[in-house]
């Protein structure tokens, strides 16, 4: 599915400037779900930017399907990104002067249809508990349904690959679950997942756990149990 292949990236600066990743291979199959788990300032952020098409590393390969995200034109590369790939970032991103339906369907792909894609945005909506929410501005919602809407505007367009950067970072453990059960939800139904963070909730719900430490990944842990299924997102990643 995606794999990083020996990447490094370094900043520049005084001393010779900071080195963020160094070596990292990392492959991730279809339909996987890998937490990478690191403190804050070990270059899991820069490590998910690179995966998605958005940090190019100063030395290494990173592939979706076998493909050198990097070499190809900015252009090709955004198109990759823009049909296959669903971000969720911890401070959400959501536009405040659009509605809930509307966040949720600024994901989709630049030249959609948007008419063809507003009874799959609606199903999401209610599917993450947002029904009643829908015409509302994110500055109305409490934290946890702002995350619920960042999730629906990366699942709307059915990527293959959603890649969380500390996705319940600002969330109460009840939301920060849920969040998780939702990424699971959609793991289990064939989607990929890559999630990064410091702490140790999403371990539960993962197929794999590695480690990034000072910029190196380490094996952490494998195959953990089977994440709890949750009845009231059993369809997510169907829609």
């Amino acid at each position: 599915m995606i794999a990083c292949e020996q990447i490094e990236k370094r900043f520049p600066g005084p001393g010779g400037g900071v080195t963020a990743l160094s070596d990292v291979t990392l492959t991730v199959d279809r339909g996987e779900f890998v937490v990478v788990k690191g403190p804050s300032g070990c270059g899991k952020s820069t490590l998910l930017l690179a995966m998605g098409g958005m940090q190019r590393p100063s030395a290494g390969r990173v592939t979706l399907d076998g493909v050198d995200l990097y070499a190809q034109s900015a252009n090709e590369r955004n198109r990759v990104r823009a049909e296959r790939i669903g971000f969720v970032f911890q401070l959400f991103h959501l536009l405040p002067f659009l509605t809930v339906r509307e966040n949720v369907l600024a994901g989709l792909p630049p030249g959609s249809r948007i008419g063809d894609h507003v009874a799959h945005a609606n199903e999401l909506i209610e599917q993450l508990g947002l029904g009643e929410r829908a015409s509302h501005r994110p500055g109305t919602l409490s934290a946890g349904e702002r995350q619920r809407v960042a999730l629906a505007r990366a699942l709307v367009k059915h990527p293959a690959l959603i890649l969380a950067d500390e996705p319940t970072g600002n969330l109460d453990p009840a939301n920060a679950a849920e969040v998780f059960r939702h990424l699971a939800t959609f793991q289990r139904a064939g989607g990929t997942v890559v999630v990064v963070t410091h702490g140790d909730d999403a371990a539960r719900y993962a197929t794999r756990t590695v480690c990034l430490s000072r910029g190196r990944l380490v094996p952490a842990s494998s195959d953990s149990a089977n994440p709890p299924r949750s009845p009231s997102t059993s369809s997510l990643a169907a829609s």
